[in-house]
């Protein structure tokens, strides 16, 4: 699935271009908003999920044909954690399958010149050679606790590159790591992992708790990409980039769950004791992306992990009353 070789280019977006951000008000494509708004353009457009439902096919088109972007950053999508996706995977599957194929087929259909796919670096097989490079893709199997996302992903990337050969587009797609930073989904059954520890070392500490437990062993390694650092990679990439070949997004580094968790409680002030439940699942062992890809394109993160857990933690504070869970 990687059959053409990086072609760095240099193609500017029209700043005064219609640019629609498919899931406008989540995490990613919030942050995408507010980058394009920093970088001066003045035409973006968004939908929330109750003026459009990406899965109602008719809608879609609709929306197309009338607000005719130019541009689609394709942010939306469902997501959730360990225990979302292994409660539902049929609804991850599903949802996000009609998401990509409406957005993608309703923008080739009006002739939207540039679109860029947002997937997940839970496509790559759970035991891919550390860090995982994009040619590890469909290589081996799946993490089984979200694979039915993960396919989902995958069959995105896919059709990016079918409507690149049948019609000639010029899209692309992108494989962030585990992101964070404000606007995440804190909600204790819903959440990733990072947004679930800061919940939980803020509640703590609030009730006093003596104690915390976490799932798993705490063992597992993991790469944090801060969300405002993927909305510059994604401006960078509809620039830089023309491939039908997918890239990774990352920092490059990572950690394990339990220096995470030690972080989160230390920022969040929380000093009771900190256990874990290893009967519950880990997930995959290790997800550490290979992004010498992008860091050749002339693009790196920035954002510190500290630093972002810090700020995300300030948000969380400050807005806690008004989330959802």
């Amino acid at each position: 699935m990687l059959a053409e070789t990086l072609q760095p280019v240099s193609r500017p977006l029209d700043r005064d271009a219609v640019v629609y951000v498919a899931g406008h008000r989540g995490l990613v494509g919030s942050a995408i908003w507010r980058h394009l708004e920093a970088e001066g353009f003045t035409r973006l457009v968004g939908r929330s999920s109750s003026e459009l439902d990406l899965r109602d096919r008719a809608a879609v088109a609709e929306f197309f044909a009338q607000a005719r972007p130019q541009v689609v950053f394709l942010a939306a999508a469902k997501v959730g954690g360990i225990m979302a996706n292994s409660t539902y995977p049929a609804d991850f599957l599903s949802d996000n399958l009609q998401i990509q194929v409406n957005v993608m087929d309703a923008a080739a259909a009006t002739g939207v010149e540039r679109l860029l796919f947002l997937g997940s670096s839970c496509i790559y097989p759970k035991f891919a050679a550390q860090p995982i490079h994009e040619d590890s893709l469909l290589t081996g199997a799946l993490e089984p606790t979200n694979d039915a996302y993960a396919i989902a992903k995958i069959a995105g990337i896919l059709q990016v590159q079918s409507l690149r050969r049948q019609h000639g587009v010029h899209y692309i797609s992108a494989m962030p790591t585990n992101l964070y930073g404000p606007r995440d989904n804190f909600d204790p059954e819903k959440s990733h992992v990072l947004p679930a520890l800061i919940r939980r070392y803020h509640e703590a500490k609030e009730a006093g708790l003596p104690s915390v437990t976490n799932w798993g062993s705490g063992s597992p390694r993991r790469e944090f990409l801060h969300v405002d650092d993927l909305a510059s990679a994604c401006l960078f990439l509809m620039e830089n980039y023309d491939s039908e070949a997918t890239i990774n997004v990352g920092t490059g580094t990572d950690v394990t769950i339990k220096e995470l968790a030690e972080t989160v409680a230390r920022i969040v002030g929380y000093q009771g004791e900190i256990l874990w439940d290893t009967s519950k699942p880990d997930g995959t062992p290790r997800k550490l992306l290979d992004v010498s890809r992008l860091t050749e394109l002339g693009w790196t993160a920035s954002i510190p992990l500290e630093d972002g857990l810090r700020s995300t933690y300030e948000w969380y504070v400050e807005h806690r009353a008004d989330l959802r869970g």
